[in-house]
């Protein structure tokens, strides 16, 4: 009833302000800028230290990286590099476009490279990014004005996509903390709390973005951010609204609705060593009792698409015909049966065993936990839903003080996250307190293939090492993958070429257009 009353609220606000608008017309954004949403602040466009996902969000937008992922299928493309070339398997030379140049108008020069690398590589930075440069690479060498060879510890073969990093100017020395210069289509003008104002780099290599102008505007109320897009006092709103509530502004006059597909899982955690979750057929019972299409239904307006692992099925390392754990609650009692958790009173009200279930204090991710509690209940698992701030969910999450949870991945761009989400050697301790692996699955089998997987340079091979680890995954259910749900983008109807793309990023803005009124 409490979701109700909330989607009837915000109805019932709506309708008000179409009206209001349909007399008045008065509320419009400039014609020269575009008005973006966003839910929680951007602190920084400096790559080295973004730290949120709307921090990279915006730092993508700000400095580009020698490569770019950002293809349906999530293959990098050449960035601000002309070329990429292996010399051997420790050892790949860049070259750099001689377009390239930074926001204030200097090149992009093989030092700006050199130092963005070594900067995060340096054992003293405190990046969050500084273990994936170190454990990566002994060092990033010039070779020219133009050239720069990267020396690794063992052979990568995600090196194409690793360098997908945004590149800063060096051209005055280390800059400070959060104020690198991009190459970007856009530079940043201001950030503030409530706001981020971003201006055209009129030196941007590309094709020249067709807006010169565009404000993030930080507002952390759903009702509010569809609020300023129906009453014409914001552009653009990308994935900040509860999935459930964004056919409630499908008619109305000044807003359309695009989306495409994501290649964020969402996902249920399971505690591997847990003393009910460790048992493998407890994990496979689980699976099979949620019915995630019925979720996807009445929960995301179905604008999501089930999944069966990591990848989503427009990957090009994605492995056909994967094990997906339909929905089958017979299937489910009988595996919990065989694992010694019989039904102690058949129909009646006691529950073989009970769980509980942490997530965040959002209030549509708890709504989602509790329909899939009901379902877990209809073959006798009692969970008790629990929320909590963020904090000190996640906080929870990496000590291993969980049984069950739910969570959403960063953007899965390359195979070789089976290796940092799998692998025994990012369970989080006290050396590694951010490690991936927070549902402490050891398998000696995906550590051999994850390591294998990330050494192997043949595109060829590395399917087939991928392929054979997806499907031990899959088998094993450390995780209980749910859905990739689809990025959604609400529009004014005036802007038009807004691109989607999969990791959700807002490159997008470079490309968009907004029509003269």
């Amino acid at each position: 009833m409490q979701t109700r009353s909330r989607s009837n609220g915000i109805t019932a606000a709506l309708t008000v302000l179409a009206s209001l608008g349909a007399c008045q017309r008065t509320s419009r954004t400039p014609a020269d800028t575009l008005v973006v949403v966003i839910e929680s602040a951007m602190v920084t466009g400096d790559s080295r230290y973004a730290i949120t996902g709307y921090d990279r969000k915006l730092a993508h937008l700000i400095t580009p990286g020698l490569t770019i992922v950002d293809s349906p299928t999530l293959e990098p493309v050449l960035g601000l590099a002309s070329k990429v070339t292996p010399v051997d398997d420790l050892t790949w030379d860049v070259e750099i476009r001689r377009d390239a140049r930074f926001s204030d108008g200097l090149p992009v020069r093989a030092e700006d490279v050199a130092g963005t690398y070594q900067d995060l590589m340096h054992p003293t930075s405190d990046s969050m990014f500084h273990k994936q440069f170190d454990e990566r690479f002994t060092k990033v060498e010039v070779l020219g004005p133009h050239a720069v060879r990267f020396h690794l510890k063992s052979p990568l073969a995600t090196f194409r996509t690793d360098i997908d990093f945004g590149i800063v100017s060096y051209h005055h020395g280390v800059p400070e903390r959060g104020a690198g210069i991009g190459a970007g289509p856009y530079l940043v003008n201001e950030i503030t709390s409530t706001h981020v104002l971003l201006d055209v780099n009129p030196f941007y290599y590309g094709p020249k973005p067709n807006i010169e102008h565009v404000e993030i505007k930080i507002v952390r109320d759903n009702a509010a951010r569809l609020l300023m897009l129906v009453g014409g006092s914001a552009d653009l709103v990308q994935n900040a609204t509860r999935l459930d509530l964004v056919d409630e502004v499908r008619d109305r006059p000044r807003v359309k609705i695009e989306s495409g597909p994501s290649v964020f899982l969402t996902y249920l955690l399971l505690n591997n060593t847990d003393p009910i979750l460790k048992d493998k057929r407890v994990r496979q019972a689980i699976a099979l009792a949620i019915d995630r299409p019925q979720i996807i239904a009445a929960k995301f307006g179905g604008r999501a698409q089930l999944a069966s692992g990591l990848l989503p099925k427009t990957h090009w390392a994605y492995a056909k015909d994967l094990k997906s754990w339909d929905h089958d609650a017979a299937r489910a009692k009988q595996l919990l049966d065989e694992a010694g958790y019989q039904d102690p009173d058949g129909d009646g009200p006691r529950p073989r065993f009970s769980l509980t279930y942490k997530t965040s204090s959002d209030a549509f991710r708890i709504s989602v936990a509790r329909v899939i509690a009901a379902q877990l209940a209809t073959v006798g698992i009692d969970i008790e839903v629990r929320p909590f701030e963020f904090a000190t969910f996640f906080a929870d999450v990496k000590k291993g003080n969980y049984q069950l949870g739910s969570m959403q991945t960063a953007e899965i761009t390359e195979p070789d996250f089976y290796f940092t989400y799998f692998h025994s050697s990012w369970i989080p301790d006290a050396k590694n307190p951010d490690g991936y692996n927070r549902w402490r699955y050891i398998n000696p089998e995906i550590d051999r293939l994850t390591e294998a997987g990330r050494r192997e340079l043949d595109r060829a091979k590395r399917i087939e090492i991928y392929d054979r680890a997806q499907r031990i995954v899959a088998e094993d259910v450390p995780i209980i993958p749910l859905f990739h749900e689809d990025n959604v983008v609400l529009l004014n109807q005036d802007v038009d070429g807004y691109a989607i793309t999969p990791n959700a990023r807002l490159i997008g803005i470079a490309s968009a257009r907004k029509r003269k009124r």
